[in-house]
């Protein structure tokens, strides 16, 4: 079992250009969009988060529930979803704006067990910003490292939300020596400043930074340095690209039996070039279709 524990919300996607664009609500989040993807790809995946009795809400756990997602887990609240403004780029980047006071997400407390058989959880967005939630996810993060199960970042920043940025970066660093498997823009890697090798010698045992089209490279603490490009396709827009590279790397070490350190060092070059290459394929489906779209299984089968 992988569990994905953030924060699930609407997406508003404008559809057209222009401030006053009609919106249309979409299902996301970046662990949402992750439990999802792994889901697809048929990892067996929970999903730990607060989510609202709202229709929103509803929404979200019925697609999780339709891909095959346990959300036993899902601790439910009155609040309302929090809502996220997509605006798109004309290459399909997106950046986002929230709407996030008093939502049902930022109410997460942290639960007392992970379902049976987790062998690993991963954690990032927004959930890891906004308090009370994000002291809460922090505790679960460090509570699964330290019993010695694997643990997943990726920060995936949202400049917007964060109020006191070197703040930020200090707790950033504070995890590292709680988290695995560091996955990461390039984007975020130059606003949170350091290196792949300052953050390996922190505590993960790898370090992947992704570089849109350009591809990804894996950096691990035994010197290792692998990279493959991206995959050449049209892009409609990149809405949980990232994501699905964060499931398609954990469900790719799961089938693997590498969900762990001794695991992600026996990989060598040739593992990571097929997982990270993996990756860059399911990431190039979710790019060519609109919103937060992952692939399944057969969709990346040779």
């Amino acid at each position: 079992m992988i569990v994905v524990a953030g924060e699930a919300l609407i997406d508003l996607v404008p559809q057209g250009t222009g401030a006053l664009a009609a919106l249309v609500p979409a299902l996301g989040g970046g662990p949402y969009n992750t439990a999802v993807a792994l889901g697809r790809l048929g990892s067996a995946t929970a999903f730990c988060s607060r989510v609202s009795y709202d229709a929103f809400g509803e929404a979200l756990l019925d697609r999780l529930r339709r891909t095959g997602v346990d959300v036993s887990a899902v601790q439910r609240g009155a609040e309302p979803t929090t809502l996220a403004v997509a605006t798109v780029g004309a290459d399909g980047s997106a950046a986002y704006s929230f709407y996030v006071e008093g939502t049902a997400d930022r109410l997460f407390g942290t639960p007392a067990v992970l379902p049976p058989d987790t062998r690993a959880v991963s954690f990032g967005t927004c959930s890891l910003v906004l308090e009370p939630g994000a002291s809460a996810y922090e505790e679960l993060m460090r509570d699964a490292a330290a019993r010695g199960v694997f643990t997943a970042l990726d920060p995936n920043i949202r400049a917007g939300l964060i109020a006191d940025p070197d703040a930020y970066r200090a707790r950033f660093k504070s995890w590292l020596s709680s988290v695995s498997l560091l996955k990461l823009s390039a984007e975020d890697a130059e606003w949170l400043g350091g290196t792949p090798r300052e953050w390996l010698a922190a505590g993960p045992s790898a370090v992947v930074v992704t570089r849109g089209g350009a591809g990804l490279t894996a950096f691990t603490r035994d010197g290792g340095e692998y990279a493959v490009p991206g995959e050449r396709v049209e892009v409609v827009d990149t809405i949980g690209a990232g994501d699905t590279v964060n499931a398609a790397l954990l469900h790719g070490l799961a089938v693997r039996d590498a969900l762990s350190e001794r695991g992600l060092g026996a990989l060598g070059r040739d593992g990571w070039t097929e997982l990270l290459r993996f990756a860059a394929r399911a990431a190039a489906v979710t790019c060519s279709r609109a919103g937060a779209e992952p692939p399944y299984a057969a969709e990346l089968e040779d």
